[in-house]
C-alpha cells in the first residue's frame, strides 16, 4: 500500500491524493464517467477502481479543473498531460554496496548515448564496467517539462521521464546494471519544484510559504500541514528504494531545504534509507560536518576539492574561484576536507565551514568535474580543453587515488571535449524567455537553452582518446591500493606529494625540485622516472608519478 497516487493490487487500481484544500473531489479515468472520491478528515481522498491498469486519469475539482496526479507515476503526455496507471510491482535483483568502495560515474541519460534514454545507458554498461567504476549516479529523472533538460526542473516526483523509457526503462537499466555488478545512485531533488506543470498548490499546502530558493518554490517541511507534506517526500525515498531497488540516492543542493522542526527531514530520509538498507549522499555547499553527525546522511561532495584544483590548474579566478588559487589549497583539502572550515571566505565576505574533526575522507566525495562544475559554465567547457594533457592526467590521479570518495563526469575518462550546456524545453513562451535571459546575464551562456541544437551539442561524442581512457583505467585499478587516510601529504613550489602505505602519488605542476625519501617503482606516470632512490633530489617537470616500493599493480 502507499500513502500516495494510483498502485495497482491485484486487478484492481487503488487512487489516493492528499487535497486539503478540497471538499470534494473526483477521478476522471478516460472513457468513464467522473468517479466521486471518499475524503477522510485528513484531507486524503481515496477510491478503488477495477481493470483500469494502463488507462489514462486525472482529477476533477469542484469548479470543474483537471489536474494530474501530484504522485502519477507515468506522464506519457508530459508534465501538463494526464497520468496514466502503471503496474509498479516490479521485481529487481538487489546488489550489496559499501559506500566506503564506491567509485561514481555520473551520468545524464538524455546525452549520455545517442539514444538518449534508460536502453542506451544498458547499451554501454559493459564498458563502464571494462573502466572499472562500480556505481553510476543518474541525474534527476523525474518527470520534467519537455523531451530534454537537465532534471533540476521536475514536478511529479514519482513519475519517471516519459523520454526516458518511463518507469519501466528504469527498471530494466537496474536489473541490467546490478547484474554486471553496477549500484545505481538516482539524484533527486527535494528543495524545490519547476515552474511548469507545478499544479501542487491546488490540493494542498505542499509548499511552503515562509522559504524561497533561487530555483523555485521549496517544499513545506515545517508549517501547517507540513507533516503529510513530510510523509510526501518520504514515500517518495521508499519508492525509489523499493519499486526499483536503487542502492541509493543523491540529494540535491540541501542547502535549500529550509526546516526546523525537532526531527529535521534530512534525518528521517537518512533513517528510513538506512532502515531499507540503502544509503544517501548530499549535496551541500555548507562545509558542515553537522550534515554526516547529526542528519545521519552517509556522504556529502566536497566542492571546496574541486575548486582548489580547477582554480590552481587553470588560473580562473571569477566568481568562487577568487577563494582558491594556490598549491595550499589543494593541501589542506587532502589534510582537512574542506579549505574553508571555519575561514574568512572574500567571495562570501564572511566566514564559512566548520571543521571536520576527525571523520573518515570516506565520507565525503570528491570530483575535478561534474554536470554544475561543467554546466555552469558559459560555454560549457569541459577541463580536457581547458589545460594541457599532462595537467589533466595530474589532477585525475590525485583524486581517483585521494582517500576520499572518486566520482568522475560522463565522458572525462576519455577525454571528451563536447561541451556539456545547460538546456530545457519548456511549453511556456514566458518561461523560455526567462531562462534564456537568466542563463545570458548570469552564466554567459550564448547558446539558446531551448535550442534542440544546444542539446545535441551536448551530447557525448564518443570519439575516445585511448590514451585518456588507458590511463584513467590504470588509476581505477590501483584506488584499491589507497588507504583511508594518507600517511602524510607534503606540497612544494609546484608539486604536492600524497602517500600512502603501499602507494603513493607525487603530482607536479611545473619545474621543480623534489627531494623524496621513500623508494619506489613507477606504476603510473608521465614525465616522471622509472625509479625513485631514498633521499635521491629529482628535477621535475609537469607530471605525475604513481609509486611504490612492493610488488603490486604490476
Amino acid at each position: 500500500m502507499s500513502e500516495f497516487g494510483a498502485w495497482v493490487s491485484g486487478n484492481h487500481t487503488n487512487f489516493r491524493v492528499w487535497a486539503p484544500y478540497l471538499q470534494t473531489l473526483k477521478l476522471k479515468l478516460a472513457g468513464r464517467d467522473p468517479i466521486p472520491m471518499e475524503r477522510d478528515d485528513r484531507g486524503y481522498f481515496f477510491v478503488k477502481v477495477g481493470g483500469v491498469e494502463d488507462r489514462l486519469y486525472t482529477y476533477l475539482t469542484e469548479d470543474g479543473s483537471e489536474f494530474p496526479d501530484p504522485a502519477s507515476r507515468y506522464q506519457p503526455q508530459g508534465v501538463n498531460g494526464p497520468s496514466q496507471v502503471v503496474n509498479t510491482n516490479f521485481d529487481v535483483p538487489g546488489l550489496k554496496t559499501k559506500v566506503d568502495d564506491l567509485i561514481i560515474y555520473e551520468l545524464h541519460v538524455g546525452t549520455f548515448s545517442p539514444r538518449g534514454d534508460f536502453q542506451g545507458v544498458v547499451e554501454r554498461l559493459d564498458y563502464l564496467t571494462d573502466l572499472g567504476v562500480n556505481a553510476i549516479e543518474i541525474m534527476p529523472v523525474a518527470q520534467f517539462p519537455g523531451k530534454r533538460g537537465w532534471g533540476y526542473d521536475g514536478v511529479y516526483l514519482y513519475a519517471v521521464q516519459e523520454s526516458y523509457g518511463g518507469p519501466c526503462g528504469l527498471r530494466d537499466l537496474v536489473v541490467e546494471a546490478h547484474s554486471r555488478g553496477l549500484a545505481v545512485i538516482l539524484d533527486v531533488v527535494y528543495n524545490h519544484v519547476g515552474p511548469e506543470g507545478n499544479y501542487l498548490s491546488k490540493f494542498g499546502p505542499y509548499l511552503s510559504n515562509r522559504y524561497v530558493t533561487p530555483w523555485g518554490p521549496t517544499f513545506n517541511y515545517d508549517d501547517r500541514g507540513s507533516d503529510e507534506v513530510r510523509k510526501f517526500i518520504l514515500e517518495n525515498v521508499r519508492y525509489w528504494l523499493t519499486t526499483f531497488n536503487l542502492d541509493g540516492l543523491r540529494l540535491d543542493a540541501i542547502h535549500g531545504i529550509f526546516d526546523f522542526s525537532p526531527k529535521h527531514i534530512l534525518k528521517e530520509i537518512a533513517d528510513l534509507s538506512h532502515s531499507l538498507g540503502k544509503f544517501v549522499i548530499a549535496e551541500s555547499d555548507l562545509n558542515d560536518p553537522k550534515v554526516i553527525t547529526e542528519y545521519g546522511v552517509d556522504a556529502q561532495w566536497v566542492d571546496d576539492f574541486h575548486h582548489a584544483v580547477h582554480a590552481y590548474v587553470t588560473g580562473e579566478r571569477n566568481s568562487y574561484y577568487s577563494d582558491f588559487g594556490r598549491l595550499e589549497d589543494i593541501e589542506k583539502a587532502f589534510k582537512d576536507v574542506f579549505v574553508y572550515d571555519g575561514r574568512y571566505s572574500k567571495h562570501r565576505e564572511k566566514t564559512h565551514g566548520a571543521p571536520v574533526r576527525g571523520l573518515s575522507p570516506r565520507r565525503f566525495v570528491v570530483y575535478i568535474q561534474n554536470h554544475d562544475q561543467v554546466g555552469n559554465r558559459g560555454k560549457g567547457e569541459r577541463l580536457s580543453v581547458l589545460v594541457q594533457r599532462t595537467k589533466y592526467f595530474a589532477c585525475a590521479a590525485l583524486y581517483i587515488l585521494s582517500p576520499f570518495i572518486p566520482m568522475l563526469f560522463m565522458g572525462e575518462e576519455y577525454g571528451e571535449t563536447a561541451p556539456f550546456l545547460f538546456f530545457t524545453d519548456y511549453s511556456d513562451p514566458g518561461l523560455a524567455k526567462a531562462v534564456r535571459e537568466g542563463r545570458l546575464r548570469d552564466n554567459g551562456q550564448e547558446s539558446d537553452p531551448q535550442s534542440e541544437q544546444t542539446f545535441q551539442n551536448s551530447k557525448l561524442t564518443w570519439k575516445v582518446d585511448e590514451e585518456v581512457l588507458s590511463f584513467y583505467k590504470k588509476l581505477i585499478s590501483l584506488r584499491k591500493y589507497v588507504d583511508e587516510r594518507p600517511k602524510r601529504v607534503l606540497k612544494g613550489d609546484n608539486w604536492i606529494l600524497v602517500e600512502m602505505d603501499r602507494i603513493f602519488v607525487v603530482a607536479s605542476f611545473g619545474r621543480s625540485t623534489v627531494e623524496v625519501d621513500r623508494e619506489g617503482k613507477l606504476l603510473l606516470g608521465i614525465n616522471f622516472p622509472e625509479e625513485l632512490k631514498r633521499r635521491e633530489t629529482i628535477a621535475l617537470q609537469e607530471g605525475v608519478g604513481i609509486y611504490s616500493d612492493r610488488e603490486i599493480g604490476r
